[in-house]
């Protein structure tokens, strides 16, 4: 019997998309606890004020809060605790390679399941200026004024 393949996205971090240009995107996956599995099913996550780091060797991402399992009561771990990234040593080396680059980062996009493994998408980004806002929420306005257009023309 095959397995059933699917993603179940659990949470994703738009924020991120606005405020970085994401000029590469990796998966990996993450350590977690049994407790912590149990909460994200559940969809009780949140990565907006996450980010990623690379320290001796290894990757960890800061501030993702998995909300404690209401039935975990002693096995439960601190809601914000660093959780390690699980990547190959090739992976890392050259994301750390990337990050020397004056103005790049790490920011995770999106948690999800695959098949049965939580996973996280994490970014390589670079900042964006205001005015680079601003230039996309301009051309957003005009896209969704385009398809009004279009919609009324046809209707």
């Amino acid at each position: 019997m095959p397995k059933k393949t699917g993603v179940k996205l659990i949470a994703n971090n738009k924020k991120a998309r606005h405020d970085y240009f994401i000029e590469d995107t990796l998966e990996a996956g993450i350590a977690l606890a049994g407790t912590e599995v149990k909460s994200l099913r559940m969809g009780k996550c949140s990565i907006k004020e996450s980010y990623v780091r690379i320290e001796k060797g290894e990757v960890y991402v800061h501030g993702m809060n998995i909300s404690p399992y209401e039935k975990g009561n002693i096995f439960n771990k601190d809601p914000l605790r660093v959780r390690k990234l699980l990547l190959h040593r090739h992976e890392i080396r050259k994301l750390d390679a990337k990050l020397k680059e004056k103005g790049m980062t790490l920011v995770p996009l999106q948690i999800y399941f695959k098949n049965s493994l939580v996973k996280i998408e994490i970014g390589l980004a670079r900042g964006k200026k205001l005015y680079d806002k601003r230039a996309d929420i301009a051309k957003k306005d005009m896209r969704r004024e385009a398809e009004r257009d279009f919609k009324v023309q046809h209707m």
